[in-house]
């Protein structure tokens, strides 16, 4: 029931029931509708709510046989929140709820323990008006350091009971100069504020940050927890702590954590005390230590997953306050994975099904090897890894650096398409524009470069070749380094780790072949990115752009192409071309040694490949023909099959290059794949070309396939009609996605996205993750209406969506034979799979 109590609700009634009572302190749950209720209302408690919290409470102090604010032995509760995932830290708590001025002398009596009485009224007036009323926690650190200072101590446990009567009296004057009232005296007031703090928190900055780096939907809202306090700053016999059943780093597993004696649980994840080491735990009370070694066992049996767990120690008995799946980095994840099924715990599949899929990058990538640097600017996270290097301006310098032997980053406010030399040559790029849909990160994801996009704060001024951030201004030269992972950027001269592929991580990845359906292949436009892919275990090239192949050193032989004045002359510059282009897709067939290849022919928006023409003379004959063939929105122009049809003579060379290539590769696989259909009779004319075209090089039939990219909402509409001329559909989900919605790909994140996360019309990009109700429904019906007139009709996806977890599962529930995702991708979309696999059969809908 953990999305209607929360993780931590359900959890801890779980716990009460595997452990029993007593070590479970008792409480109750506010439901995570209630929270839904109160947000939609604009923050008015919900009809009935009060009464309901007040039987709870009334069942609790039954239970406990105390009284919330009894003079005489007081109930004290803890209010924690409780989302469905877990949001560690990101949203709120108030503990020793329930202490009043009265109250707290009678803990003291009854206790006999003045010193923890109000040691517990201190910590419940500063989190209480930090929490519920925003009185600074600087504030009130400034006073515990300065109380701390006269009298002459270091550690909070060394102030005496006067002091924190002292500390009582100065946090109540804070909390009055922040609200203008007194601190309230009346537990059912201190209960209610905190249950509407704890509300509120969900909508707060650092919840809603998480939230969107996290993909939890707004919508979802926080349960409430409100439990009976028990206590670890009691004295020498109490404590609290933090433990997992495994390490939390590495996976090993031998349980880790950190604990405090005398302390609360505040105090151990605050930072304020420096923790001991669990293991330290079995000196201090050794019966408490076992005791919480056979429950971490227990509980992760239990839940079948690694456990992060809260403790207390109150008196010698030990409580568990909580227990969740921990969070943990890729290579602890792959661990315990392999561990797990080692020892029996679980089996492969849902070995597998603990994995975080998305987080595998991690491991593919260099990374920082210390984390201890100063952050100069933060943008994007839009590509994984780390990079370090000089600063240059331009994808020349990044060349011709390159060709030098120096490492370097390529700093722009974007990039364009020609700047792809440059991609190549660099560590990593860091652009001042754009976001996790922009050129820069596309291209980077698929180069496997590491990259940091839309660093607001960070001025790009080209033509002085400088970048400023503040009063820090760096130049062409200067040295820099960027976390594609976390989008920090930093001068230090940060260590970088390369990645290893662990045999923990390979073994995980042979599992996931055994049990997935769907198919792996790669986008790979190089023999390089071919090979890349392989080793990470791409079964075929799903999408080998060729456009990208006629950039560089090539581009002005492109533009003679399109440019030729007549025929004669068109046909020199393709001729030019026709060896270059058979010699890539030779390398690029050896490469891959029989797997399939998808070709697709020329997809460029026409201006990728010519001059501007500011550059060229004013009133030339060349200006002029530049001029001429500038379009309004090229990426809905003179491009994909319609080049084809104008300049029939350009597919025609690049097919033939292709054929001849394949001819002299020893079982090559070769599937040609037309771009950007919208008529069945384009496709019909260009399929009529292709096998013109093989008959001529002598290739028989069923040596290879003609299929289509399905990107535009017509072609998925009469898939039916286009499917007569196809062997195969590749549905290109970029732009499928870009016509669908009628957003522009490099201009939404930049532009639009913000706004439409913050006021919910989105949750996260829809380049980013399928957006499954209105274009993953045009894609199914193109699938549908495909298999309808070709029963046997392959299907593959190839846009950005074939790495995203979230994606690949819808596309292994819509009948989709394969996805192509960037090289370092594959391994993530192994185990995507194999996941989409394990929670259900395949092709369910289609």
């Amino acid at each position: 029931m953990r999305d209607l109590l929360g993780g931590k609700g359900a959890n801890v009634a779980e716990m009460t029931r595997i452990l029993g009572a007593d070590r479970v302190p008792g409480g109750f749950t506010i439901t995570t509708e209630a929270c839904v209720a109160y947000m939609e209302s604009g923050g008015a408690t919900p009809a009935g709510l009060d009464a309901q919290v007040a039987d709870a409470l009334a069942r609790l102090e039954a239970q406990s046989g105390r009284t919330l604010g009894d003079a005489d032995d007081p109930l004290l509760v803890s209010v924690r929140s409780g989302a469905r995932e877990s949001m560690p830290g990101m949203l709120d708590t108030v503990l020793n709820l329930g202490l009043t001025d009265r109250s707290v002398e009678g803990l003291a009596a009854r206790t006999g323990n003045p010193r923890f009485a109000w040691d517990s009224y201190r910590r419940f007036v500063q989190m209480y008006g930090n929490v519920v009323h925003g009185v600074s926690g600087e504030r009130i650190e400034q006073e515990i350091r300065a109380l701390k200072a006269r009298r002459g101590v270091t550690e909070d446990t060394e102030l005496d009971v006067d002091d924190l009567r002292e500390l009582v009296t100065t946090f109540k004057g804070l909390y009055r100069e922040a609200t203008g009232e007194d601190f309230p005296q009346d537990p059912q007031v201190q209960l209610d504020g905190a249950i509407r703090a704890v509300f509120d928190s969900w909508t707060g900055e650092r919840a809603v940050t998480y939230r969107r780096l996290n993909r939890i939907p707004d919508s979802w809202g926080t349960a409430v927890n409100v439990q009976q306090m028990v206590f670890g700053n009691k004295g020498e016999t109490s404590g609290s702590g933090v433990a997992f059943s495994r390490d939390e780093v590495d996976g090993s597993p031998e349980p880790s954590g950190d604990f405090l004696p005398n302390a609360q649980g505040e105090d151990v994840v605050s930072g304020v005390r420096t923790p001991r080491d669990i293991r330290e735990l079995a000196d201090w009370q050794p019966a408490v230590h076992a005791q919480l070694m056979d429950i971490l066992r227990t509980l992760e049996r239990h839940y079948g997953d690694m456990q992060d767990t809260e403790f207390t120690v109150e008196e010698g008995h030990l409580y568990m306050l909580q227990t969740r799946n921990a969070k943990r980095p890729a290579q602890a994840a792959v661990r315990f994975a392999v561990d797990a099924v080692a020892e029996g715990l679980l089996d492969r599949g849902a070995a597998i099904a603990t994995i975080d899929a998305a987080s595998l990058d991690a491991l593919l990538h260099p990374t920082f090897g210390n984390l201890d640097y100063t952050v100069l600017a933060r943008g994007v996270a839009a590509s994984p890894g780390a990079a370090k290097g000089e600063i240059v301006f331009t994808a020349k310098e990044a060349v011709a650096a390159a060709a030098e032997g120096r490492e370097v980053v390529l700093v722009r406010p974007f990039t364009e398409a020609d700047d792809v030399a440059g991609f190549h040559a660099a560590r990593g790029i860091l652009t001042s524009e754009g976001g996790k849909a922009s050129h820069a990160a596309l291209v980077a994801r698929g180069m496997g470069r590491p990259a940091v996009t839309g660093a607001g704060d960070v001025e790009i001024d080209l033509a002085a070749g400088e970048m400023r951030v503040g009063d820090v201004v760096l130049r062409a030269g200067d040295r820099i380094a960027i976390n594609g992972t976390t989008g920090g950027i930093t001068t230090d001269d940060v260590p970088l780790v390369e990645p290893e592929i662990s045999a923990e991580f390979l073994t995980v990845l042979g599992w996931c072949d055994e049990l997935r359906t769907l198919g792996v292949r790669t986008n790979a436009d190089t023999p390089q990115d071919a090979a890349k892919a392989i080793e990470f275990g791409a079964e075929g090239i799903g999408l080998c752009r060729t456009e990208h192949m006629f950039l560089g050193d090539r581009q002005p032989v492109m533009a003679d192409v399109i440019l030729a004045a007549d025929d004669e002359a068109r046909t020199r510059a393709i001729d030019a071309l026709r060896p270059l282009q058979e010699a890539d897709f030779e390398e690029i067939l050896r490469t891959m040694a029989g797997r399939p290849v998808t070709v697709r022919l020329l997809d460029p928006p026409l201006h990728e490949f010519l001059p501007h023409p500011h550059d060229l003379p004013e009133g030339s004959p060349e200006r002029a023909r530049v001029e001429s063939l500038q379009e309004a929105n090229p990426m809905l122009g003179t491009r994909g099959v319609r080049l084809g049809i104008l300049m029939p003579a350009l597919y025609e060379m690049q097919v033939r290059a292709l054929f001849t290539a394949a001819a002299k590769v020893d079982g090559a696989n070769v599937e040609v794949m037309v771009p950007l259909v919208d008529y069945e009779r384009e496709l019909e004319l260009v399929r009529a070309l292709i096998e013109r075209v093989a008959q001529e090089t002598g290739v028989p039939d069923g040596a290879y396939t003609v299929g289509t990219m399905i990107e535009l909402p017509r072609a998925c509409f009469l898939a039916d009609a286009i499917a007569h001329y196809a062997d195969f559909f590749s549905f290109g989900t970029n732009d499928l996605t870009q016509t669908g919605l009628g957003f522009s790909r490099d201009d939404i994140e930049a532009r639009i996205l913000a706004r439409y996360i913050d006021v919910g019309i989105l949750d996260r990009s829809p380049f980013e993750t399928i957006d499954s109700p209105g274009v993953g429904q045009m894609l199914r019906m193109g699938a549908w209406l495909g298999r309808k007139t070709k029963r046997d009709l392959k299907l593959g996806v190839c846009g950005e969506h074939g790495g995203d977890p979230d994606s690949i599962d819808f596309f292994h529930h819509s009948g989709i034979d394969y996805v192509s995702c960037s090289p370092f991708r594959v391994p993530i979309a192994r185990v995507a799979a194999a996941q989409a696999a394990i929670r259900a059969p395949a092709g369910v809908w289609a």
